[in-house]
């Protein structure tokens, strides 16, 4: 529970800086709610969870998740999302020990118009990997998967409502191990206030086709946006609740903390 304390510490010594002029931090704060906006940005995401098996195991996992754009002409961009998980875990299966280092990587790429469509919808669409660099078996799966993603969404005000989500397949990798055929699908919607608070809901649900099994964790989260020494930087942290999970996986309570560095254009 240590990495709660040195979190929210962290959290409470940094939320205090002196922030952007409002505008600026607004238009900010709101951006970062949108997949595919045309913003460099560093999130480094830490969730934990706990309830696994028979056991009562936990998992701590943080999520690097860089989101570069690429301008392809006046009318296109490509979005690159990646998500390396570092994690440490103890029996999670049982009495299985404990293990950390690199999970696997997923890749989106997303392409999508610069200029939102006349009713203000944002959307993008692209390819999904799955990439087996986990360090330890217990760690992924092992397999080479790839699908279609998509994202879609639209802003109004201080919202922003919208969905994510994406179908990867396995098509190589160990055969002793399970095939993938997973869909992801994240509802979410955020309100950013003038001075730069974000309040998010949303899921992060996954249908297993080969098991028939659902994980639901709700999420609820409160973001602010700070300048560091003129460097752009939200903070957030939340709850989460698992509506659903499969048969040994989370239950109850977990906790989520992030800090996220910006880099906007020139």
């Amino acid at each position: 529970m240590n990495q709660y304390r040195y979190f929210l510490a962290a959290c409470a010594v940094l939320l205090p800086t002196s922030a952007f002029a409002e505008g600026d931090s607004h238009y900010l704060a709101k951006q970062l709610s949108n997949p595919v906006a045309a913003l460099i940005s560093v999130p480094f995401q830490f969730n934990y969870d706990e309830g696994y098996g028979p056991s009562n195991g936990h998992r701590a996992v943080l999520n690097i998740q860089p989101v570069v754009p690429f301008s392809l002409n006046d009318d296109w961009t490509v979005i690159s999302r990646t998500i390396l998980p570092v994690i440490s875990q103890k029996d999670i299966a049982g009495p299985s020990g404990e293990q950390s280092g690199l999970g696997d990587i997923t890749q989106s790429l997303f392409f999508s118009p610069k200029n939102p469509g006349p009713s203000g919808i944002v959307w993008g669409a692209g390819p999904v990997f799955l990439v087996p660099t986990a360090t330890d078996d217990l760690l992924g799966g092992e397999k080479w998967g790839a699908g279609p993603t998509a994202v879609v969404l639209k802003q109004m005000g201080g919202w922003t409502v919208g969905a994510l989500g994406n179908h990867i397949w396995s098509f190589a990798g160990d055969d002793h191990r399970s095939d993938i055929s997973s869909t992801y699908l994240q509802p979410f919607v955020s309100y950013t206030t003038a001075d730069a608070w974000t309040f998010g809901l949303n899921t992060e649900s996954t249908y297993n086709w080969e098991t028939s099994e659902w994980s639901v964790p709700v999420n609820f989260t409160v973001g602010k946006l700070v300048q560091i020494d003129k460097q752009p930087v939200s903070f957030t942290v939340g709850v989460r609740y698992w509506a659903e999970s499969p048969d040994g996986g989370p239950d109850g309570l977990g906790f989520r903390g992030g800090a996220t560095l910006l880099f906007p254009a020139k």
